[in-house]
């Protein structure tokens, strides 16, 4: 039988029964319709993971193989000079090439210990403004280690918070902890099996807890070491541990308010129970394990594999008369626990029996035959068991036809009394052969077949989760969960992406109540105290009160049953509360409350919350409740959920898939043999582990190069994080550390003109562009800037890396500095030219540096001091780049040129025509002269830029030949007509280019070249040309497809055409 929560007027399928229950108001076709479509992704996500799985293991390369990048080990150079916390030497030589090892060390030491990190030093910007930004890092877990997901977070906000501080905002990001109840006691019952053959119940609770606390101090800074190493500009000083004793009294205050107001109640309930455990989780710790159907697994505490996916059916004679109802299960153990056999009111077939009994067979207890609407007369034999302590729906159940509840599964997982001697104290597992046995014994048995479920395992234990009934405390959420959805609806929150808020309505509409005892020692220990009374009226009544303290506690209990304190027993409750519980505090408790701290009055709301968005629910949901609650403010203005970082294989990244990656091994590198050794150290099913271990030999297999933090970070921050899914791979990675060694490289080359100038640079504000292509790089910086602005402020980030990746290498670097190197060497009367070009070079690049600062704080900063020497005016207060003014439009106002931006778009196209019809000729050294025929709008731009045509198309000359006229400036550099049987290249339909085939070009190798190329395109063409012409493609072709298309067709074809024109002409000269 299947585990589904049920939610409150939802539909809910009654899986492992003959029957299934459906909504009151649904009829039974509409609810059958409803259940085959919730089976549907079902089987289509068995079906994916199946076909990913078998494609991982076939000998077939896949995708992900074929664009497998290939990379050699580079150099690593190590900075020497190291003294911790002080300011790293950048008068040093400067190394040849970039190596992350050199450039990021010393950096966040320094950072860190001159405090840049803390708002208290916002008062010292010159350009301070004032606004606060402030937000929490979602607290990872002290047991785990940060994984790619975590990296991803840490990239996304570090760039954001490190852009406000640049902005001039008083900035706090907080660091924390979350002390993971469940994964922390396991963590810590394994040590202490392992080194001293001790369980926990070995143990006083207090024992046990010194236990805990000395591994976390031992381990717990762990994650701490590795966000400094991803260069998060968090504020150390206000790290914060769920378990601090200030979150704890907060913790502490927040259920004492919630009892006190009705919303904490103490109730009867079916929870998630692990027997391994031997505690109630969390929903979001139930894993969910698709089968396909009969199915063998390993179950902890089982020497042998226990059998799933499949579904019995078994029949109850009807008391006092012959005849029998059949029912069907997944689960027969349970069937000592069934207190009831419902059916639906309208099945034909049941008429009969309708209000009689069943007679168990081996209780003999007297079933009574109920009918229910909720049932599905039309799946299995429409007849349906009931077992409320063991099942949500049938709980329900029982609340509308006032059925006991019969416990048959003990919390240790063994079968209770009520079953008979029997079976008692036998595991459950065990008790489930045992069942059939007799059944077929007593010739009740009636089948069994293969069944596709799903099976609810424990994350933290790998056991299959039982649905236990226990008396727990839960938090009445509906009208907490309203004003949550109202707050979305009135736009005091925003959740970004938009589309999350349909859901954020549908869940938090359809909420239950939320069971928060754990029963754990680890943990905030429940300030909940049953009571004891010198006389009890009623003995069996529980009595119970809370408090702040003991002492608080006993004087509630004296007022509410009017005793005198010191006649009053105290028994605290031993559970613990549900770490989401805490969690959800942490956006105030973090800064003190329940105290007015000078934290809270000033960074209370939190300016944003950002986290995956797979804890929309689990966590955001329940920050927003009880923060509004409590605080009667929304804990954050905005929400800003990012996407799931996924394999190369379309698979979530997860421990239980063996498929995490360390942000560390991209940092430092990895080889193959180590990734491998860390997934057999992992809990993984065999199958699963021969699958991982396979995806890494494909995906790795050379390892991970070292490609350093900046790299990481870059590369996470260059992808769409708002609604698509992220596949992050190697290649992506390596780039992203090729663009750093770019950048090393272009500092090189800036250095090297600075180092030559005898003129020192002017300032940003007396910087004026002198020709065309000064104008140009300027106003590019410019436009550059504007869409780091608008993107900043929208959360766009890939949208900011993509406009600064393409700033600095294909303006910069691939335009602008090849231009200037003749510039360069050129000496004119003043030498006012190169004077203008160094201060435009050095502008732009430390104007790039300070923008690209928030994504790659490491390279930036060494790059930044180093063009430290060559700053014109005062030197920079607050010496360090992440305190500088980030880099905005206004100061770059007279840097916009919008025509000159306009018009290099035709010399780009022209220079890619042009080095196309040399590359075509095997011209690799020489220059050879050109011809444009082209408007005389066209011949303008081209004579402007005309140096720079020149030197990037590397030609000797370009003769421009207007057919249509031209004016009087243009008269004077007229050329004639270009000479016949010249190659030609079409740069737009007014504007061609034409090389003068000369004699020494290897005609024959051009023309077999050129011939190859036409042979590639034919076939592509053909393909468009045939689905254009299909009868259904103006119909079924989406209007955006239509037009990619069309767009891919028209390219072909010029293309084509070119190359044909071009055979002809050598064909002619051939001739």
């Amino acid at each position: 039988m299947l585990l589904r929560m049920w939610r409150a007027g939802q539909l809910l399928r009654l899986t492992g029964r003959g029957g299934r229950l459906c909504s009151s108001s649904s009829s039974s076709s509409s609810s059958s319709s409803q259940s085959n479509s919730s089976l549907r992704p079902q089987k289509e996500k068995q079906r994916r993971r199946r076909e990913r799985d078998e494609a991982i293991l076939s000998k077939q390369p896949s995708a992900a193989e074929d664009e497998a990048v290939t990379w050699s080990e580079k150099q690593k150079i190590v900075y020497t000079a190291q003294t911790p916390g002080t300011k790293k030497d950048t008068s040093l030589p400067f190394p040849s090439e970039y190596s992350p090892d050199y450039v990021e060390a010393s950096w966040y030491q320094w950072w860190e210990k001159e405090g840049f990190f803390r708002p208290g030093r916002h008062e010292t910007l010159p350009h301070s403004v004032d606004r606060t930004f402030s937000l929490c890092i979602p607290p990872p877990n002290v047991t785990g280690t940060l994984h790619i997901g975590h990296a991803l977070t840490v990239a996304v906000e570090d760039a954001l918070v490190r852009w406000r501080r640049m902005q001039g905002h008083r900035v706090l990001w907080v660091p924390g902890c979350d002390h993971a109840g469940i994964a922390t006691q396991a963590v810590v019952e394994r040590k202490l099996l392992r080194e001293q053959g001790k369980r926990r119940h070995d143990f006083t609770r207090q024992e046990f807890l010194q236990q805990v606390w000395k591994w976390k101090n031992e381990k717990g800074d762990e994650i701490y070491h590795q966000l400094r190493r991803l260069g998060a500009s968090l504020d150390w000083s206000r790290a914060c541990f769920t378990m601090d004793p200030d979150f704890s009294r907060a913790v502490t205050e927040a259920f004492v308010r919630l009892c006190d107001s009705g919303l904490i109640y103490r109730s009867e309930g079916l929870v998630n129970w692990s027997c391994a455990l031997e505690s109630a989780i969390s929903d979001i710790e139930v894993d969910s394990k698709e089968l396909s159907g009969q199915t063998a697994l390993s179950v902890p505490g089982y020497e042998n594999k226990v059998e799933f996916g499949t579904m019995l059916t078994f029949a109850y004679p009807i008391d006092g008369q012959d005849g029998e109802v059949a029912v069907s299960t997944t689960r027969p153990e349970t069937m000592l626990g069934d207190v009831a056999i419902a059916v639906h009111p309208d099945d034909p077939r049941y008429q009969a029996v309708h209000g009689k009994h069943c007679r168990h067979p081996f209780t003999h207890r007297l079933l009574p035959i109920i009918t229910d609407s909720l049932v599905d007369m039309e799946l299995g034999t429409g007849a349906v068991k009931v077992t409320p302590a063991h099942d949500h729906t049938d709980f329900l159940l029982s609340q509308r036809h006032s059925l006991p509840r019969l416990t048959v599964i003990g919390g240790d997982g063994t079968m209770t009394h009520p079953c008979g001697q029997w079976l008692e104290g036998v595991k459950r597992f065990d008790a489930r052969q045992l069942v059939v046995d007799a059944l077929v014994e007593k010739k009740l048995f009636r089948g069994k077949k293969s069944h596709a479920m799903t099976l609810p395992i424990c994350s933290r234990s790998g056991d299959i989760i039982e649905p236990l009934l226990k008396k727990q405390w839960f938090v009445r959420c509906e009208e907490m969960a309203k004003k949550a959805v109202q707050a979305v609806e009135d736009g005091q929150l925003e959740i970004i992406p938009h589309f999350y808020t349909k859901t954020w309505k549908n869940w938090l509409s359809n909420i239950s109540d939320w069971c928060v005892s754990r029963q754990l020692w680890w943990g905030h220990q429940v300030p909940a105290y049953q009571v004891e009374l010198p006389n009890p009226t009623d003995r069996h009544e529980e009595r119970w009160v809370w408090g702040r303290s003991d002492d608080e506690a006993r004087q509630r209990a004296a007022v509410k049953y009017g005793v005198k304190p010191e006649d009053v027993t105290l028994t605290r409750d031993p559970d613990v509360l549900d770490t989401w519980f805490s969690s959800g505090l942490f956006p105030f408790a973090m800064l003190g409350w329940p105290k007015q701290t000078a934290d809270l009055q000033r960074f209370y709301p939190n300016s944003i919350l950002e986290t995956g968005s797979d804890l929309i629910f689990f966590w955001v949901a329940r920050m927003v409740m009880l923060g509004t609650e409590l605080t009667g403010q929304l804990p954050f203005r905005q929400v800003l959920l990012h996407s799931l970082v996924r394999d190369k294989h379309g698979r979530k990244m997860s421990k239980s898939l063996g498929n995490v990656i360390d942000p560390l091994d991209f940092i430092h590198g990895v080889s193959l043999e180590r990734l491998q050794e860390k997934v057999k150290e992992g809990n993984l099913d065999p199958r699963e582990q021969l699958v991982a271990m396979e995806a890494q030999r494909r995906d790795f297999p050379k390892g991970i190069p070292q490609c350093g933090t900046d790299a990481l970070r870059f590369a996470l921050c260059s992808h769409r994080t708002q609604g698509e899914d992220i596949s992050l791979s190697v290649s992506q990675v390596l780039s992203c550390r090729n663009f750093c060694n770019k950048m090393w490289q272009t500092l090189r080359f800036t250095l090297g003109v600075l180092g030559d100038n005898t003129t020192p640079v002017t300032t940003l504000e007396e910087t004026a562009p002198l020709s065309s292509m000064d104008q140009w790089i300027c106003s590019r910086l410019y436009s550059t800037v504007v869409q780091c602005e608008e993107a900043f402020e929208a959360y766009e980030l890939h949208t900011v890396t993509s406009a600064l990746y393409s700033f600095w290498v294909h303006s910069l670097c691939d335009v602008y500095m090849e231009y200037m190197k003749p510039v360069l060497l050129q000496q004119d009367d003043s030498g006012r030219s190169r004077q203008v070009a160094s201060s435009v070079l050095y502008h732009c690049v430390s104007m790039s540096l300070a923008l690209l600062s928030p994504f790659m704080p490491f390279i930036t900063e060494e790059l930044w001091q180093r063009l430290q020497p060559f700053r014109p005016g005062p030197a920079a207060q607050n010496n360090s780049l992440c305190l500088q003014p980030y880099p905005s439009s206004s100061q770059l106002a007279h840097w916009n040129f919008p025509e000159t931006e306009r018009d290099f778009l035709l010399v780009q196209e022209v220079i890619r025509v042009a080095r196309s019809l040399r590359a075509q000729c095997g011209m690799t050294k020489e220059k050879p002269a050109m011809w444009a025929v082209c408007s005389p709008s066209q011949a303008q731009v081209l004579l402007q830029f005309g140096s720079a045509v020149w030197t990037l198309s590397r030609i000797s000359n370009l003769h421009l030949y207007c057919p249509h006229g031209a004016d009087d400036l243009l008269s004077t550099h007229s050329a004639p007509p270009p000479p016949e049987g010249s190659l030609l290249g079409v740069v737009d339909h007014t504007c061609q280019l034409h090389l003068h085939v000369q004699s020494g070009i290897n005609v024959d190798k051009q023309i077999l070249q050129l011939s190859r190329r036409r042979d590639k395109l034919v076939p592509k063409l053909e393909k468009i040309l045939c689905r254009v012409r299909s009868p259904d493609y103006l119909t079924k072709a989406p209007a955006h497809v239509r037009e990619q298309i069309d767009s891919k067709m028209s390219a072909l074809q010029q293309e084509l055409k070119t190359v044909e024109d071009q055979l002809r002409v050598l064909q002619e000269t051939q001739n």
